[in-house]
């Protein structure tokens, strides 16, 4: 596989429904490393996991996965010789018991999951770090409880702040300090018990300045009559930091003692997070489990689009039995690129292990590679037109397709001159059929549908098409060739019929009316010899409307008269020079245009068409010039 299968074919978008599935990162980590196998035991046991866990869901009103959270990282810290704080070791001891209570439910449900239930037996539980870790912390903080040690020192602690509150309390209640208290309570600034003094009486109190508020009008200050005991209290508070950390750092001795049955843990619940994710999505679209074979069959049994499961159009489709290669034809935007889409991203759903909404009859094959030639690739950057960026994609998968390759290509042989297009498509198909490849290709072209028709290994398939609406059914109908809707259009557009019985016989014989008409149905203005006069005196200027005499058409002056007497003018997106006297002015530029607008834009969008019309056909003048115009861009900067 590769990025532009992916991104052409939407998987990315895909997996992201998936992943909103998920309970944690764990799964959903997964989900984005998560490739499409190749291989088919492989399908086959990812495809049974999201089975099972779908059957679970189904008869359970949860999975007990709630409340699971990602812990690599800090696992990674232990590893790294660091201390996990006390937040880090609750929420290893929530994983823990979530461990705990998902191994209990799925070997439960050995009888209807017995796959997913094995997996729990690989789970290691441990209740005595969970309970270590409850009991000694508690509300994200280490509880009192957790040491002998620590709860001596937290007694000390609470004896020395009493007594400090007590001093304060006599310090408020002093008549003597009255006049100098603004706010008559006790207030704690950076660890320390203060009194808020007016900053005029700042030097009347005895003690340290600890903090002054932000318009300076108060000074909290500790009284010197408790500086003893404040410098008490912060040793104490010292040694409840190290006391602490001794106990953090005891728990994370715990957990990293055990750090590799810890991680397989991990790995464990990673897994069910994403498989379990796979079976939410698939009851989101009622999907089932399909059969799947590598020898490159396909059925799809009104199956739809994944992206499209809700409103899309069921999806009849079937290759690799009685053909390799398949023919899509039908009308613009009738749905031959939503077919090529359903069909690789199935293909590649399945591949990943997921369910699809289709009826049970479906079959889907394992493919090696999956390599897509869809929409516009066209790169300014390389200077590549459409028809040569296609031709470039499609160079590089002959080169790495095999025997067990499915290809899907949109609108082949497309944007080049038809006759080149249509044979060049023809031989590459017939290529890839050689080199055994499974291949479905759109196209306009009749030609290719001949082919078709016409190779034992090959089929015609046909977008349904209503004649009396003129709308596409979006319905794909095999052994059948689009019709000619472009006729059916112009029948109800009521363009005469012996037109559309010509157009007809044209399409099958390619024989051609080539009489030249009769003079008497030609009409040439005759100008008398005064008007020949005033045409001779006529100064023509660019943007003038002017009628072409010999050929009764409309054209604009592109520039006047020269030495000659000749004239360049604009007729039907060409330029031609032609003589004054075979010309007669219809209506000057300055009555056509108001004043001070630039006669030159009507004749530069012609220059660009003629210039994006050579970039699409891969002239390789265009090709130069795009070059040239580059490498004078860049010696410019």
């Amino acid at each position: 596989m590769n990025t532009n299968t992916y991104d052409k074919l939407q998987y990315n978008e895909l997996m992201e429904i998936v992943k909103s599935f998920c309970v944690s990162s764990l799964g959903k980590q997964l989900l984005d490393k998560l490739q499409p196998s190749t291989n088919l035991k492989t399908v086959q046991l990812r495809l049974n996991e999201t089975t099972e866990a779908r059957r679970i869901i189904d008869t359970e009103s949860h999975v007990p996965l709630l409340g699971i959270s990602n812990i690599a990282h800090m696992m990674e810290k232990l590893d790294k010789g660091m201390v996990l704080d006390p937040s880090e070791l609750v929420a290893i001891a929530d994983f823990l018991r979530g461990c705990r209570k998902i191994k209990r439910f799925m070997i439960e449900k050995e009888f209807y999951a017995p796959k997913l239930s094995a997996y729990a037996y690989s789970m290691s539980e441990f209740p005595d770090i969970e309970d270590r870790i409850h009991d000694a912390i508690k509300g994200n903080r280490v509880d009192s409880n957790a040491s002998k040690e620590l709860k001596r020192i937290r007694k000390h602690i609470g004896i020395a702040e009493a007594k400090i509150e007590e001093h304060l309390q006599k310090f408020l209640k002093n008549s003597a300090n009255k006049e100098y208290i603004q706010e008559f309570f006790i207030s704690k600034k950076n660890d320390r018990f203060t009194i808020p003094i007016k900053a005029a009486y700042k030097n009347q109190v005895a003690g340290s300045i600890i903090e002054v508020s932000s318009k300076g009008s108060t000074v909290f200050i500790e009284p010197a009559s408790v500086a003893k005991h404040n410098a008490e209290l912060a040793g104490l508070k010292a040694e409840e930091v190290i006391e602490e950390l001794q106990i953090l750092a005891e728990l994370s001795d715990l957990i990293y003692a055990q750090l590799q049955p810890m991680t397989v843990n991990i790995d464990l619940i990673s897994q069910y997070d994403m498989i379990f994710a796979k079976a939410k999505y698939s009851r989101s679209i009622d999907g089932i489990e399909p059969s799947i074979n590598q020898h490159g069959f396909i059925k799809l049994a009104r199956c739809k689009h994944p992206l499209l499961a809700k409103g899309a159009v069921p999806l009849d489709f079937e290759i690799g039995d009685h053909y390799r290669g398949l023919i899509i034809t039908g009308p613009n935007a009738g749905g031959k690129t939503v077919v090529l889409k359903t069909i690789g991203l199935i293909t590649l759903a399945v591949m990943s292990g997921l369910h699809i909404a289709a009826d049970p009859a479906t079959e889907v094959a394992v493919f090696e590679k999956i390599f897509v030639d869809i929409g516009d690739n066209q790169s300014i950057e390389n200077a590549l037109s459409t028809f040569s960026s296609h031709m470039k994609n499609i160079s590089e998968i002959m080169y790495q397709a095999n025997h067990r390759t499915l290809l899907l290509f949109d609108e082949i042989g497309s944007g080049t001159e038809p006759n080149e297009g249509a044979a060049l498509a023809i031989a590459i198909l017939e290529e890839f059929y050689l080199m055994g490849c499974m291949t479905v290709a759109t196209t306009h072209y009749g030609e290719i549908k001949q082919f078709s028709e016409l190779h034992p290994d090959f089929m015609n398939a046909a977008m349904a098409f209503h004649h009396e609406s003129l709308e596409p059914q979006y319905k794909l109908i095999i052994g059948r060739s689009g019709e000619s809707n472009a006729l059916w259009i112009s029948k109800r557009m009521n363009l005469k019929d012996n037109v559309l019985e010509r157009a007809k016989r044209y399409m099958k014989e390619k024989e051609y009316r080539l009489e030249r008409l009769h003079d008497s149905k030609i009409t040439k203005p005759k100008i008398t010899v005064q008007e020949e006069q005033q045409e001779e005196d006529i100064e023509y200027a660019i943007g003038d409307r002017v009628r072409l005499l010999d050929q009764d058409d409309f054209a604009i002056v592109y520039t006047g008269r020269d030495r000659f007497n000749n004239l360049t003018v604009m007729v039907q997106g060409k330029f031609v020079e032609v003589n004054a006297k075979r010309i007669r002015l219809e209506v000057p530029a300055s009555k056509l245009y108001p004043e001070g607008y630039d006669l030159n834009t009507l004749f530069v969008s012609y220059k660009e068409r003629k210039f994006q019309h050579d970039m699409e056909r891969g002239s390789k003048k265009a090709l130069r010039k795009v070059q040239k115009e580059m490498r004078d861009q860049r010696r410019k900067q």
